[in-house]
């Protein structure tokens, strides 16, 4: 199934399209953080690190909704052709912020690469069901999940080394604007996929908007339960790429090569996880997996706090050889790769469960909400992370805490996890926008 969407008109151009544009978002946003880390060296880096992920992640929040109204009303193929033409501008904004080493300037272009990806959003993820199969669901899930986590590793790749002692903004503007224009021509690939709600009336009131899909969401029990659960991964996987550069370089001693190293392990259990879920499903609706994963995230979190609790701060900077030698590398890299492969497994069943649930009509509405909800996740941890490190919490212990929480999630899953699969369950679209 993997070969025959990879070679499909229906499935390929969409891919390409959202790996892309993953890879802008992710190689603008990790040369800034590598700016500030190894660069700038600014006294208040982490807290600023983490404040570059809520910048990011906090347009998902006021105007997903918007982008959900859109996705239904128009063709999403259109509506994703323009936003991609529309994100050259946006590169552009962001070569010139690295031209200048301007960080301000970077921040606003990562907050306009955030606004973007947020109108994409409902168009990805709602588009699936239109060109793909229900049995065909968890595979093209999988492989969407995976490649946006192997552009994040590639984003950081590309990043890091453009970032590296000040970078070369003449490189970095080319890279940048030649992504951009191919995440374009990719989008003009996608075939049409029909107006789900021709006749529904955009409400430009976003948070009229937000509040009203978010009602309509959990007016109905099962989707909000996928909500919740998507929204957790996200959480989890935003405090994990929040705290690992830091948690290398000062727990571990390591250099940016180490940093790259350990997303790329990351990244790449990640997608492992993401197939292995869409092995399992076997073309079925299952979520067995999702509370099995929940478990998993809580046991390797509970185990890389405790491996770095007590470590101080390293002085000197280490390459990936001697990082990798040493015991609480292997450990902390196992910990890391048993977290991501979780990560996939946890994702996959929760999101094709959503999609398999939710109306033609209504179903880009359906991800928007979601997406909100991510997004609301994503922005109060991260708010929350950068205060915790600001007032002097260990990584250690924020990563504890992160472990509890999962296995606390893995009862709450435990005890209210649907039992019916997806093709029995009604499909009355939800009241709202």
């Amino acid at each position: 199934m993997f070969t025959t969407l990879m070679t499909s008109r229906r499935f390929a151009p969409l891919f390409w399209c959202q790996f892309l544009s993953a890879f802008n978002d992710n190689f603008l946003k990790n040369s800034l953080v590598f700016l500030i880390l190894f660069k700038l060296a600014a006294s208040d880096a982490e807290a600023l690190i983490s404040l570059a992920g809520a910048v990011f992640i906090f347009p998902f929040f006021i105007i997903s909704a918007l982008g959900g109204q859109i996705a239904d009303k128009f063709d999403k193929a259109f509506v994703a052709e323009k936003l991609k033409l529309i994100e050259i501008g946006i590169a552009a904004v962001a070569v010139a912020g690295f031209w200048w080493h301007s960080i301000p300037i970077l921040f606003v272009a990562l907050f306009l690469f955030g606004c973007n990806s947020a109108l994409f959003g409902p168009i990805k993820y709602g588009i699936l069901p239109d060109h793909l199969a229900i049995a065909e669901l968890p595979t093209g899930n999988a492989l969407i999940e995976g490649a946006t986590f192997v552009a994040i590793l590639t984003g950081t790749i590309v990043g890091g080394l453009a970032a590296k002692d000040g970078g070369d903004p003449a490189v970095f503007g080319a890279m940048m604007m030649v992504f951009a224009v191919a995440c374009w021509a990719t989008a003009r690939f996608i075939p049409p996929s029909g107006r789900g709600a021709p006749e529904l009336t955009i409400d430009l009131n976003v948070a009229v908007s937000t509040f009203s899909l978010l009602g309509a969401l959990k007016s109905d029990k099962r989707l909000w339960w996928g909500g919740l659960v998507v929204s957790w991964f996200w959480l989890v996987g935003a405090v994990m790429l929040t705290v690992l550069p830091s948690l290398v370089k000062n727990g571990l001693g390591g250099n940016e090569e180490v940093v790259t190293a350990f997303l790329a392990i990351f990244s790449v259990a990640i997608a492992i996880g993401s197939g292995l879920a869409s092995y399992l499903a076997a073309g079925r609706i299952m979520l067995t997996p999702t509370l099995a994963a929940a478990v998993l995230l809580g046991v390797f979190a509970l185990d890389l706090g405790y491996t770095m609790y007590g470590v101080t701060a390293q002085a000197t900077m280490q390459g990936i050889a001697a990082v990798f030698s040493s015991e609480r590398g292997l450990h902390v890299a196992i910990d890391m790769a048993g977290l991501a492969v979780a990560g996939g497994l946890f994702i996959v069943p929760a999101f094709s469960a959503v999609q398999a649930w939710a109306g033609h009509a209504y179903r880009a509405r359906v991800i928007a909400a979601i997406n909100v909800l991510n997004a609301a996740f994503m922005t109060v941890a991260g708010l929350i992370v950068a205060v915790l490190l600001k007032a002097g919490l260990s990584l250690a212990m924020l990563l504890l805490a992160l472990g509890i929480a999962n296995v606390a999630v893995a009862v709450a899953i435990a005890k209210t996890m649907p039992t019916l699969p997806a093709s029995k369950f009604k499909t009355s679209p939800p009241p709202g926008p």
